[in-house]
């Protein structure tokens, strides 16, 4: 029984390195839009369905629920969440693009998440962080998708 196992497991190991693989329904390419241009302007795309494309810079570890796609070299990444167990990305995602369609929704913060929030994504980064130097609060930007679909 156990090489049955890992032989579909190689199987599908070999599915998803060859071909497009998608989450919910069909990837609606002609609402593509720009990542740069969704955060210059995202009151603009607000509760609307777009499709954003990039590269996997990393998966959630725990349950697949989000993706972090870098839309190109120096740009802010743009994160993908859906609830968890909708759908389930893979680890292995990471390195390949992406394609998400979905609804842009907004994620307002208060001053003390803000910087609980800049001072990690600092950390990340190995930066210095001055919590003082959060004056405002911020509002983040995330894409609910209802399709995804991943390729090499």
């Amino acid at each position: 029984m156990k090489p049955i196992r890992y032989a579909l497991l190689a199987l599908a190991v070999t599915a998803f390195s060859a071909s497009a693989v998608t989450f919910g329904g069909a990837v609606d390419k002609t609402k593509l839009v720009e990542v740069a241009d969704i955060l210059a302007t995202p009151q603009r795309y607000l509760q609307q369905q777009v499709t954003v494309k990039g590269k996997v810079t990393a998966v959630c570890q725990k349950k697949g629920c989000w993706m972090q796609l870098a839309a190109a070299t120096n740009q802010p990444t743009f994160r993908i969440k859906v609830k968890d167990g909708d759908m389930v990305f893979p680890v292995s995602a990471k390195g390949k693009t992406a394609y998400a369609s979905g609804r842009l929704d907004p994620i307002e913060m208060d001053l003390e998440s803000s910087r609980d929030y800049l001072a990690h994504k600092a950390e990340e980064q190995g930066e210095a962080f001055d919590p003082a130097s959060v004056t405002k609060a911020i509002t983040l930007y995330q894409l609910v998708p209802v399709a995804v679909e991943i390729t090499d």
